[in-house]
């Protein structure tokens, strides 16, 4: 493949690679985290050397894959290679029995960190991620802290992860009030069958300078290209045991974008999940799309969709077939001021 491209992370000075590898298959810890894999040290270490082969510095986990699990075998991982690895990771889900073992108040946030650090083996995050927004405490409350986290050299740069418009743009508004460290990543859910981030998040993403880093973006697996119309779920589809927890899909609007994939895949002699990885790649404001690999194998082949582009009409042609009603205020929205904003028409809502 060709030389790892590097993206600047929003607008921030930190440079990651267009893919990432996400750690959520380390470990194997809980019956969930089990069907997405449940590598150990030394298959881990393996994946890494990979990674890096491949210009793939950037390796996202979270405090609750595996109940820290994930982390532990992560940082035996990049053991002695410290400096040569970025590292993200997330915290505000729930981690203990306590009522304050989650959410994103001072006492919780301060607690995961320490405990993120020392299952990682290092004293530094290069990225460090909300999980997701806690409505109870005080946006001025969770800023503060993790200002106070960059401050003292424990935390690089802050990210936040599930956010809605208002809850990040309400985030950056106190960070610029305050002066206080700001958000450069949103770390959101993306997929050719999935594009909700650009009716809201995208067009925020691009005005304030919140580069998107991409989890799932095969759609909680389902675009493997082993789903398919009137065929069996694969016996060893992690679906069999985590499709509930995930994002809901209409078989359809599935088949239809299988369907599109297929015909992409074919004219330029790359597989479905590849074709699939290289259309977000192309997409405005993404820095790194995060995959994931149960194995060698899998992870050689998604590093394989980048170091080349899908053509406008192959990229027009998967627009097309995955364009989706809108939900209110963003159907209206667009037919309001489509003759302010020709570009905010489809196929080419996504542009800028």
């Amino acid at each position: 493949m060709a030389g790892m491209e590097y993206r600047q992370l929003g607008r921030s000075g930190l440079k990651v690679p267009a893919l990432s590898f996400g750690t959520g298959t380390f470990g194997g810890g809980t019956e969930f985290f089990k069907a997405w894999g449940a590598s150990d040290v030394a298959e881990a270490t393996r994946l890494v050397d990979i990674c890096l082969d491949a210009g793939v510095n950037l390796f996202d986990t979270a405090d609750i894959y595996s109940d820290g699990l994930s982390e532990t075998i992560l940082g035996k991982a990049i053991a002695g290679r410290r400096d040569k690895v970025l590292i993200s990771t997330k915290a505000t889900f729930r981690m203990g029995p306590g009522p304050n073992d989650l959410g994103s108040s001072r006492h919780h946030l301060i607690q995961a960190c320490e405990a993120s650090l020392r299952r990682l083996g290092t004293d530094y995050i290069d990225i460090y991620h909300l999980h997701g927004f806690d409505a109870l405490t005080p946006v001025e409350e969770v800023l503060s802290t993790l200002n106070n986290l960059v401050v003292s050299g424990k935390v690089r740069y802050i990210a936040c992860s599930n956010f809605s418009g208002w809850h990040l743009m309400k985030s950056l508004a106190v960070s610029d009030r305050y002066g206080w460290a700001r958000y450069v990543a949103h770390q959101v859910y993306y997929s050719l069958i999935s594009r909700e981030y650009e009716w809201e998040l995208m067009p925020l993403g691009k005005d304030q300078g919140v580069g998107a880093l991409i989890w799932s973006p095969l759609g909680w697996g389902r675009l493997t290209g082993k789903l398919r119309r009137g065929k069996a779920l694969p016996e060893g589809s992690r679906l069999h045991k985590t499709s509930e927890q995930g994002p809901p899909i209409e078989d359809e609007h599935l088949y239809r974008t299988v369907d599109a994939l297929d015909e992409v895949a074919k004219e330029c002699g790359k597989s479905v999940p590849q074709v699939a990885l290289n259309w977000l790649l192309q997409r405005p404001t993404v820095a790194s799309v995060i995959i994931g690999a149960r194995n060698e194998e899998q992870l050689r082949q998604n590093l394989a969709a980048a170091g080349w582009n899908l053509s406008a009409g192959q990229i027009g042609k998967l627009d097309a077939a995955t364009e989706t009603a809108r939900t209110y205020p963003y159907w209206h929205q667009r037919n309001a001021f489509v003759e302010r904003n020709p570009a905010a028409a489809p196929p080419a809502a996504w542009r800028g």
